[in-house]
C-alpha cells in the first residue's frame, strides 16, 4: 500500500471518527518514510487534549486490528494544527476571523494584520501602517489563489 492510499485509508477512519461531533474537522495527514503518522484535527471552538487522546486510541487500535502496517512499526499522533502550521481550509479561516495573520502570497508579498473576513473565494484582512497621526488602516482583499501561506500571529 503506498502513501497515498495509506493516508485515505486513514482519512476514512479519523472522518468516521469524528462524525458524531459535527464542530470537529479534519485538518492535514501526514505519514513520514519511518511511518510516523500525524494527523491533525480543529474544531469550530478548538479541540480538547483530552478528546484528541480518546480518537488517538481508538485509531491506534483500528489501525493495529486492521494490519495496516504489518509489522507494527508505525507511531500515530493526534494533535490539533499548532501556531506555527500554516491555516489550510476554509473553515480554520472562518474560525480564526478577529485573529492577527500573516499572508505570503505566490509572489511572495506577505500582509500582515486582522482578519477581517473570509468567503469562499478570497479573505480580507486589515492592516495597519504608520504610528500616531500618521496611521492608516488599509484593507487587503486576497483571493485564495493567491495565498501560499496563511500563520497565525501572536499579538502582545
Amino acid at each position: 500500500m503506498n502513501i497515498e492510499s495509506q493516508i485515505q485509508a486513514i482519512e476514512q477512519r479519523v472522518k468516521a471518527l469524528i462524525s458524531a461531533e459535527p464542530e470537529l474537522f479534519l485538518v492535514e495527514i501526514r505519514i513520514k518514510p519511518t511511518n510516523n503518522i500525524k494527523v491533525y484535527i480543529d474544531g469550530n471552538h478548538g479541540v480538547s487534549v483530552d478528546r484528541l487522546v480518546q480518537y488517538n486510541r481508538k485509531l491506534y487500535k483500528q489501525l493495529e486490528e486492521e494490519g495496516m502496517f504489518p509489522e507494527g512499526d508505525f507511531s500515530l499522533e493526534l494533535s490539533s494544527p499548532g501556531l506555527d502550521e500554516p491555516l489550510k481550509l476554509h473553515r480554520q479561516y472562518l474560525k480564526n476571523i478577529g485573529r492577527y495573520v500573516e499572508v505570503t502570497g505566490k509572489e511572495g508579498n506577505r500582509v500582515e494584520g486582522k482578519l477581517i473576513s473570509a468567503t469562499d473565494t478570497e479573505i480580507v484582512v486589515e492592516e495597519v501602517k504608520g504610528k500616531g497621526k500618521k496611521m492608516e488602516t488599509v484593507q487587503h482583499t486576497i483571493s485564495f489563489d493567491d495565498i501560499k501561506t496563511t500563520k497565525i500571529q501572536i499579538k502582545f
